[in-house]
């Protein structure tokens, strides 16, 4: 068992009760949860959040711009939705680091810490994990569908704070958690007492337990109770259960159901949801490519935050729409970008976050940043604070080495509502 592999139920629960509890270290700050949504491969500024208006065709590219709600403020073409939800986000156009291959990349904006190859460092959902633990008997930390990389997991903390992770996609029309639903043969009335609770567990998981797999610990129990038996906790997971009127504004795919049910888990409880969408690594045809997967994107993410906020969570969920680096200033010969983290956008809603604020920006080609760059040290830190953890706090590392939560990054007073 490692941290890079998404845990099942009883690996996770089994792991939980081996650790030491996780303490509340401090007070829960603004954020009270957060929504990661990651676009893998590498999302290019410039037909999406950083249209290049007036650069030549060779850089600004195959799309057209559109207003938003904000004065001035121009998104690409497929982005008609999120358009009307600008006054709600903060876009970031100024995102820096130096890694151009895609695992490195990947490392930076998922640890906050720049790759190393004496050690492996944890997510930002193992951290949360590790220095909250669950809340409402819902695990922590919940990988939508599953855990998407090596880098969003426990590193050097150990696999009792890696995330749960669902096992199937809530888009397939026959999502179910895996391990989260009763045996074959045991209903609601026979699972009512603790002692047929305990048979049950004790069933359900025999062949781990003959293998050893699991050591019958009092505290595996009593979480596994607490997760099967729990109204609340089932119904989390339950995507089936919003009105069809919602499943419908979220969009009926992988982006719009993903989206739905991270927003029903942190209504529940869970403080860290990480879920990803699409491959935008877009080295030919972008303009093909971004077509097939924008909208859904654009009408999923656009109905997440109108959802947060007109259920009063959006101030207390920080919602991050994150990839590992951006895409070359100019057009290759097969009509796409390559790698180029030197400046890219990403997005941040909530969780007290300003509202209706554009952050920084990229030169006129998208080329280098031009002003308020954001490195991955400065953004690790600022999300971390919204949280109420200390960026400056320490971890233990194996051989009982002390390490910061985040190595040298500051928070962005200026991101801040």
């Amino acid at each position: 068992m490692v941290g890079g592999l998404g845990m099942s139920l009883g690996n996770l629960l089994r792991l939980e009760a081996k650790a030491a509890p996780a303490k509340l270290v401090g007070k829960e700050g603004v954020a009270k949860s957060v929504i990661q949504i990651f676009l893998p491969g590498g999302l290019s500024a410039q037909e999406s959040f950083d249209p290049k208006l007036y650069a030549p065709i060779e850089y600004r590219g195959p799309l057209e711009a559109i207003k938003t709600k904000l004065d001035g403020v121009h998104f690409s073409q497929a982005l008609t939705e999120t358009a009307q939800v600008a006054d709600k986000i903060t876009v970031v156009r100024g995102m820096t680091h130096g890694e151009a291959a895609h695992e490195r990349g990947v490392h930076n904006m998922f640890t906050g810490y720049r790759p190393s190859p004496a050690i492996q460092f944890p997510s930002f959902g193992s951290v949360v994990s590790n220095q909250f633990g669950p809340r409402e008997n819902l695990p922590p930390y919940v990988c939508v569908p599953n855990q998407p990389n090596i880098y969003a997991g426990t590193g050097y903390l150990g696999s009792a704070y890696g995330p749960f992770s669902l096992g199937s996609d809530p888009a397939s029309g026959n999502f179910a958690v895996r391990d989260l639903t009763l045996p074959a043969g045991v209903d609601e009335k026979r699972f009512t007492s603790r002692r047929e609770m305990r048979a049950v567990v004790d069933a359900h998981f025999s062949s781990l337990e003959k293998s050893d797999a699991l050591d019958g610990m009092d505290s595996f129990y009593e979480r596994a109770y607490s997760l099967i038996s729990s109204d609340k906790a089932r119904a989390a997971f339950a995507i089936k259960d919003e009105p069809d009127k919602v499943r419908d504004s979220y969009g009926r795919n992988a982006a719009g159901q993903r989206m739905l049910l991270a927003r029903r888990l942190v209504e529940s409880g869970v403080r860290f949801v990480t879920l990803t969408y699409g491959s935008w690594d877009h080295h030919d045809n972008i303009k093909g490519a971004n077509a097939s997967q924008m909208p859904n994107f654009d009408k999923a993410y656009a109905a997440l935050i109108r959802d947060l906020s007109d259920r009063g969570m959006l101030d207390s969920t920080l919602v991050m729409v994150t990839t590992e680096f951006g895409r070359t200033p100019k057009i290759n010969n097969t009509a796409g970008r390559d790698h180029w983290p030197k400046v890219f956008s990403i997005v941040l809603a909530g969780g007290g976050i300003k509202k209706g604020f554009v952050y920084g920006a990229s030169d006129a080609t998208g080329g280098e940043p031009d002003n308020d760059p954001l490195t991955v040290e400065d953004y690790a830190a600022t999300i971390y604070h919204q949280m109420g953890i200390n960026p400056d706090n320490e971890l233990i590392s194996p051989g009982n080495r002390p390490l910061r939560i985040v190595n040298g990054g500051k928070v962005v007073k200026e991101l801040l509502a």
